[in-house]
């Protein structure tokens, strides 16, 4: 534990002190999904951080992993007009009414976070993947790794949508744009990584 104190101390009271902040607001407003959201980022902090010696995860993509848990707490947060951070409407790409819109923030972080998890996904392959592989099949596999929690994500927000009476998740729209952001998101991500890795 002093170990890890040492070496991601800035990361760990970053992470700690927006879960804080967060925490504090959204149980006082009576926010029960971003509340459910908050447990689930804290678990997986705990469970990529407890793991990082063995991962061998760099300390860049902790830290984008770290962002994309802000960016998500402040989403649902920080209000923007009449609305909060996710649903702020940047530039009307796409505007067919309701959710179909492009581009609003919620898209951004889900571009974000997935390429994030991407970056994971590549840096757990390409470490324990023999020498010869291809670089095409180490950004395939980290891109499935990627949309395959992304799945995850959206079973969550769905879930949380058909339980509580109110939630900001939006309509099949919404879960639609979420997921081809996700993969974009999550091809930039393994394509990036690869980069790097080709780079070393």
């Amino acid at each position: 534990m002093k170990h890890l104190w040492n070496q991601y101390r800035w990361l760990i009271i970053f992470t700690l002190a927006y879960l804080g902040i967060a925490a504090f607001f959204y149980v006082a407003k009576g926010n029960f999904e971003f509340i459910a959201y908050l447990g689930v980022t804290l678990l997986v902090g705990l469970l990529v951080l407890g793991t990082a010696q063995k991962s061998g995860l760099d300390k860049m993509v902790l830290w984008l992993l770290s962002i994309w848990g802000f960016l998500h707490m402040m989403g649902g947060l920080i209000p923007v007009g009449d609305t909060v951070l996710y649903g702020w409407k940047i530039f009307p790409f796409l505007d067919r009414g309701g959710d179909l819109y492009i581009l609003k923030m919620d898209q951004v972080i889900h571009f974000y976070g997935f390429m994030a998890a991407a970056m994971v996904m590549h840096q757990l392959i390409s470490r324990r993947s023999i020498s010869a592989v291809h670089p095409g099949m180490l950004i395939f596999f980290a891109t499935m790794g990627s949309l395959g929690l992304s799945a995850v994500n959206e079973i969550i927000e769905f879930l949380a949508y058909v339980s509580l009476e109110e939630t900001g998740v939006g309509d099949i729209y919404n879960m639609g744009l979420d997921l081809i952001f996700n993969a974009i998101g999550a091809i930039a991500g393994a394509a990036w990584q690869q980069y790097r890795y080709s780079r070393k």
